[in-house]
């Protein structure tokens, strides 16, 4: 975080300015801050002790955003857009793939990782999400010592997940940590439309006692509708029953194929990439790689990139690759099929047309409340016209008028001037 000449003591009196400086008193409930535990580009992490109000003391962990990174991230941005610009303008193919629009996504994602408030906005909503789900626990924030510079959050203790050889001393068994990874991924993306959008083995431990996932660093998170939640959650579900005439159909209906292209040939294409995998090992079936090629026929179909997703396809990538280091024999699919299936049974189902339905009643009823002030609206607007034309304004009578007989002269003088 600092220049490599500082020692212990300077960078540790440099961590304490910033703290002060970003809470002020509340920088006295933290000691015992340790040298940075872990960093990144833009932070690093120490361990610290939080004294809490009724004087008891707990393990916390302190993210601190460095100094420099605004101006290097505007330098960074800066080279991106230039190339993303100049590759649309070489490349006329290229934009298809919407290059700038990606870059603009990841530029909103980077100005919302540099504020650790969001952060701790993230972790807050992810835990709303999550705290029901068996298998997953993520830190809670300690929102009286968060600032734009600063994030402190309980502490997760726990092996990395890269880590297999002390996963297997400690009797973890990775097979069934690799399965609810990826169904913890699925889950949250499809259920809930917000994930933990940097699913690297960095940011994942496993506590060795309940063999739990437990993730870390939500500077990055991803976002999709409803309608994309439908989308993934039917796409994975029709790649797993085979059912590709309603996958292309699905590509259609949302607007991402244009409408002149045929259902059938894109179906066709779709069958492409599915067949080859029937009957293959496990270890050759891979979600990522499905996508991808996926990805790959759009330009036959003139399919333009969709910047919304590029989150959800990236760290689908990072979650499948974790997952096979964990178990090389895992079979994606299998383990995909009861989270999409419950989610596409529910809400394709009775009970999910039931509450579209419901949300459509109240979307009416809430137009419906607002028909009478518009009819008295519009019935003020004619009575207002009823008097102006009873009464016109002045404006009506002299001026405009005079403009109106000006304009007859006018129109006169010229038509016979024509005639003559």
């Amino acid at each position: 975080m600092f220049p490599s000449p500082l020692n212990a003591v300077v960078q540790s009196w440099v961590v304490g300015l910033i703290l002060a400086a970003a809470l002020g008193d509340k920088v006295n409930t933290l000691t015992d801050i340790s040298d940075p535990v872990a960093a990144a580009s833009i932070a690093q992490v120490h361990s610290a002790t939080l004294i809490n109000d009724d004087g008891t003391n707990q393990k916390v962990a302190i993210k601190l955003l460095r100094p420099d990174v605004a101006v290097r991230f505007k330098k960074d941005l800066a080279s991106l857009k230039a190339a993303a610009g100049f590759a649309e303008f070489a490349i006329p193919k290229l934009k298809r793939l919407r290059p700038k629009d990606i870059v603009d996504t990841l530029e909103r994602s980077a100005i919302l990782e540099m504020d650790l408030r969001m952060e701790a906005a993230a972790i807050s909503e992810l835990f709303e999400n999550t705290k029901d789900d068996e298998g997953f626990e993520i830190p809670t924030v300690h929102w009286p010592q968060t600032a734009r510079d600063v994030l402190v959050t309980s502490w997760m203790d726990g092996i990395p997940i890269r880590e297999h050889e002390q996963l297997d001393k400690a009797g973890v068994d990775r097979k069934k940590v690799a399965k609810e990874l990826m169904q913890h991924f699925l889950r949250h993306a499809i259920r809930d439309g917000y994930f933990h959008a940097d699913m690297h083995p960095g940011n994942l431990f496993v506590d060795p006692k309940t063999g739990n996932v437990r993730a870390v660093d939500f500077g990055i998170m991803g976002r999709i509708s409803k309608q994309e939640q439908k989308f993934l959650a039917e796409i994975l579900y029709g790649f797993i029953r085979r059912d590709y005439r309603h996958i292309a159909q699905l590509h259609f209906d949302i607007g991402y194929v244009p409408k002149h292209q045929s259902v059938d040939d894109f179906a066709q294409s779709l069958r492409s990439i599915g067949e080859p995998l029937v009957g293959r090992p496990a270890n050759e079936i891979s979600m990522a790689r499905v996508l991808s090629q996926l990805l790959d026929n759009t330009a036959l179909f003139e399919m333009e990139t969709r910047p919304e997703l590029v989150m959800l396809q990236k760290n689908m990538v990072l979650v499948e690759g974790v997952a096979r280091t964990l178990d090389p024999e895992l079979n994606i699919w299998t383990v995909a099929e009861p989270i999409v299936s419950k989610w596409v049974k529910r809400n394709v189902g009775p009970i999910g047309i039931a509450e579209e339905a419901k949300d459509t009643a109240f979307a009416l009823y809430g137009a419906a409340k607002k028909i009478p002030l518009l009819v008295q609206r519009y019935e003020a607007m004619l009575d207002q016209a009823e008097k102006d034309r009873a009464n016109p304004p002045f404006f009506m009578t002299s001026w405009f008028a005079a403009l109106v007989v000006a304009l007859m002269i006018g129109v006169g003088a010229a038509a016979i001037k024509t005639l003559v």
